[in-house]
């Protein structure tokens, strides 16, 4: 089914705000810097802690991270349906980061708009966010798994898994990489995490490949007010570039938190209680996407926010249905980490140390699904990020020179290079 970038905007905002409060999270510098390393929020506490409550100037680190992702995204993939996770793509990252070390922690913070980049708060805030959204929700199905897979033999640092399972909730798997059905096993996992929405994430295993660091993202929720089916109708649709085409449009009116923004109009459209919503940007002019993606940043996101109001109206809003996939190491390269995918300059020694090579994240790879209908929306996101090792070399082997046939030799001053002797062995 064909979706224009203009019914684009509800995707995207799904990114940000229907995947929970991940979307949102905050990480500010002067309170939480000398926070300890305390143990990850139970399922079902509440983000009213530590990481909610810091300081009025925090800023959503991984609203600005998605925002970002996305503009990069759309650049590279002119003219397609692109549809993130912030979240997924935010925690397969963070996991990540609890093994950087130097320029390449530094630069994998600046990326995630981390404002500080201690580590027990990053773990702490990530830990409040997951938990979060584990709980359950009226109507609304929402779940975050992680998952680490080890190539059997490699010596990770304790410290690394240790992190990562007790704040990130991540399954730790130490399987052979070159047994046959090892990519089918972590595909397994993720079709399980996802009700079979993605069903693979890893194609191969490369023989360089160590680790993979899998995040797992599922939604689905009922529309607090469904779309009446019988007011469905095939209805003209604008698409890029011209031209009008036939879609199954859906209708309903009613109360709605509404914003009018300069050259576009926005309306909340919220799942069960109410906790998670669909915010859908409109465009003014038809051809307005564009200007509309210029103007999006984490600030005039969090104002737009605030400026949502209820009022009466009518919402006309298509089904669609997106699929998608993406290598995000351009994307991420562009914005910073280049580093991290380099296996000359990447620091991943809080993960690993092998004699001999070094550990750099060869890809991160995203993909995912969202359907949207009369009943509500279902979405899903797998991100993995893959790490390999650079070659190994082979240490040299002891020569073996054995004289026992006819051989030359040479008597030399070193200081001067003056030969002083020369001459060949034939028999001893």
């Amino acid at each position: 089914m064909k979706f224009s970038r203009e019914s684009l905007v509800a995707a995207v905002a799904i990114a940000a705000i229907a995947f929970g409060h991940a979307a949102c999270a905050t990480i500010n510098g002067a309170e939480a810097a000398s926070a300890p390393a305390e143990a990850p929020m139970a399922a079902g506490a509440t983000a009213d802690g530590p990481a909610a409550a810091q300081g009025g100037q925090e800023i959503g680190a991984y609203t600005s991270f998605g925002v970002d992702l996305y503009k990069e995204l759309i650049k590279e993939k002119p003219g397609v349906n692109v549809f993130i996770s912030p979240a997924s793509v935010g925690f397969a990252l963070a996991m990540t980061y609890n093994g950087a070390e130097g320029p390449t922690r530094d630069a994998m913070a600046g990326v995630l708009h981390y404002a500080v980049t201690n580590l027990a708060v990053v773990n702490r805030t990530d830990s409040i966010l997951i938990a979060r959204m584990n709980e359950p929700i009226k109507r609304v199905q929402l779940s975050a798994a992680n998952s680490l897979w080890a190539r059997r033999g490699i010596d990770f640092k304790k410290e690394f898994l240790e992190r990562n399972k007790r704040f990130y909730g991540a399954e730790v798997q130490s399987i052979d990489f070159d047994a046959p059905g090892a990519a089918g096993r972590i595909n397994a996992w993720v079709s399980g995490k996802t009700k079979d929405k993605i069903t693979k994430i890893v194609e191969q295993i490369d023989p360089s490949s160590i680790l993979f660091i899998v995040n797992a993202i599922y939604f689905k929720g009922a529309w607090t007010r469904e779309f009446d089916t019988k007011l469905t109708r095939d209805d003209p649709f604008y698409p890029p570039g011209g031209g009008v085409e036939k879609r199954q449009m859906m209708n309903q009116s009613g109360e709605y938190p509404y914003f009018k923004g300069n050259g576009f109009q926005a309306a909340s459209l919220p799942y069960g209680d109410g906790r998670t919503s669909m915010y859908v940007f409109l465009p003014d002019d038809r051809a307005g996407l564009d200007a509309f993606n210029d103007s999006l940043t984490a600030e005039s996101w969090e104002a737009w926010m605030s400026g949502f109001a209820e009022k009466r109206g009518h919402i006309v809003l298509p089904r669609f249905t997106v699929e998608f996939t993406a290598s995000l190491k351009r994307s991420l390269s562009e914005l910073g980490m280049g580093d991290a995918f380099d296996g000359t300059r990447a620091n991943f020694r809080g993960m690993v140390e092998a004699t001999g090579a070094n550990a750099f994240i060869h890809d991160v790879l995203h993909k995912t699904f969202i359907a949207v209908n009369e009943e509500g929306t279902e979405a899903a996101a797998v991100t993995s990020v893959e790490i390999r090792l650079t070659s190994v070399m082979e240490p040299e082997k002891p020569f073996e020179m054995i004289c026992d046939h006819p051989f030359f030799f040479a008597i030399r001053d070193n200081e001067t290079g003056l030969i002083l002797f020369m001459g060949s062995i034939v028999n001893p």
